[in-house]
């Protein structure tokens, strides 16, 4: 059972740093993921299990993948959707991105 609790706080968290990376408030997401702001609340306190589709509205809302919502892991799919629209920068825009990259990483590293 708390294995359970413990991935449930970490989808909690990893909303909650998502909506808040967004600037958004519990309102604005409840909004855009179609869902009541009271469970926004639960979901990103842990305290409430979800169903899929929830789930599913969370991760379209904050424009990342369902499995990043339950494991914190990109997975492949995301990489290539990144992949093709680093494609489509100039060299001096894909620069940009290398080193906003290389400053997250030692932000949080």
């Amino acid at each position: 059972m708390a294995e359970i609790d413990i991935c449930l706080q970490d989808i909690g968290n990893r909303i909650t740093e998502l909506r808040k990376r967004l600037g958004w408030t519990q309102e604005e997401l409840a909004e855009k993921a179609d869902l009541t702001p009271q469970f926004v609340s639960y979901a990103e306190s842990g305290k409430r299990a979800m169903r899929p589709e929830n789930l599913l509205k969370l991760s379209k809302a904050l424009n990342v993948s369902a499995d990043y919502l339950l494991t914190g892991e990109i997975i492949d799919k995301d990489l290539l959707i990144l992949s093709d629209k680093i494609k489509q920068l100039s060299p001096s825009q894909i620069r940009i991105i290398e080193n906003i990259v290389d400053q997250c990483n030692d932000l949080f590293n």
